[in-house]
């Protein structure tokens, strides 16, 4: 059954299906879609969770056991299942329909997804987990530009916060359509808040344009070719408090595109039909900027950062060891085309 996130939360309400599937790219939005299911999961007395990454060396036979294995300490248990490539392979499809046909009792499964393209939701396992009876499936849609304004309004009105219009307005134009930071500027408005209203004035004071610019900056510097610029750029934003995750995102996106260009290409597709494919279609001024970068790195390198990104994630979140600051650098100074050692 497909839901969006609104109907997620009645859903919830009512009862706890066996799996659960958050699809989408926006971070903010997906993470807050999982967190739901995750609250709902304690709320029905799951005291286990067990998470697993999946990548192209991902053991399958792990999933398997675990939906075979007792918890010695839970009654019930919440089991997630993240595959940031979007695609499991024909092993992994087969054990997400075998999962299906027969859920484990006492046991909620949470697959993390990215917004599938066209062919994948084509493919038998996803099909099956749009429509088995057993599945909800939980399209997160990114917010467009035009539907910004409203999102922050109801954000701020959740925190107390009533915004006039030109407030709105210029406060989506900082934030240019990142949800993860327009969500942590709120955080900061709140303290900047006279009586709860916010104008202009209170905005302008509150909201610094540079890193906003600097986030995009990097992104730029990372497809020209150029590492010591891009490093520099990284290094001035963490010394600015820019937090991991809007680096990450920023990053991320550029990735995910840039990765789905490229095996385009390498099927021999022109690209100009590639840029224009693409949802929303790339700006002129950016092609040749994208079109340098993808002539230097084939299509299994895209993937590659990909993986390291996801590393990033999970090094923000405690899951892994290591630094996200020192993978988002690894990643910027790769994609510019260099090996520099950091």
């Amino acid at each position: 059954m497909k839901l969006n996130a609104t109907q997620l939360g009645r859903q919830l309400k009512d009862e706890l299906a066996p799996v659960f599937v958050v699809s989408g790219d926006d971070p903010l939005l997906t993470g807050e879609a999982a967190d739901q299911i995750r609250h709902a999961c304690r709320q029905a007395g799951s005291e286990e969770r067990l998470v697993f990454h999946v990548d192209r060396s991902f053991d399958w036979g792990q999933l398997h056991d675990a939906s075979h294995s007792m918890s010695l300490f839970a009654q019930q248990r919440l089991i997630e299942l993240r595959i940031p490539g979007g695609k499991p392979g024909d092993e992994g499809g087969k054990a997400l329909i075998a999962w299906l046909d027969s859920p484990p009792p006492d046991t909620t499964l949470l697959v993390s997804l990215p917004k599938l393209d066209g062919s994948t939701q084509r493919s038998k396992w996803a099909k099956t987990l749009t429509e088995h009876p057993a599945s909800r499936f939980v399209q997160v849609w990114p917010i467009e530009a035009q539907q910004l304004p409203s999102w922050m309004r109801d954000r701020l009105a959740s925190a107390g916060i009533q915004a006039s219009p030109e407030a709105l307005d210029l406060l989506s134009a900082r934030v240019e359509g990142n949800l993860l930071a327009a969500s942590q500027e709120i955080e900061k408005l709140k303290l900047f808040c006279n009586g709860g209203v916010l104008d202009v004035q209170t905005v302008q004071e509150a909201v610094a344009d540079s890193a906003r610019f600097d986030v995009f900056n990097l992104a730029d510097a990372m497809l020209k070719g150029e590492p010591q610029q891009a490093l520099r750029v990284l290094h001035g934003l963490r010394g600015e408090g820019v937090e991991a995750p809007v680096v990450l995102w920023a990053i991320a996106r550029e990735l995910r595109s840039l990765a789905n260009m490229a095996q385009d290409l390498a099927r021999g597709l022109p690209m100009e039909r590639i840029f224009a494919s693409q949802r929303p279609p790339v700006w002129d001024k950016r092609k040749p900027l994208l079109s340098r970068a993808l002539q230097r790195h084939p299509a299994p390198a895209w993937e590659s950062w990909l993986s390291i990104a996801q590393q990033a994630d999970e090094q923000i979140k405690g899951q892994h060891a290591g630094s996200a600051w020192d993978s988002l650098a690894r990643i910027a100074v790769e994609v510019s085309g260099s090996r520099l050692k950091l």
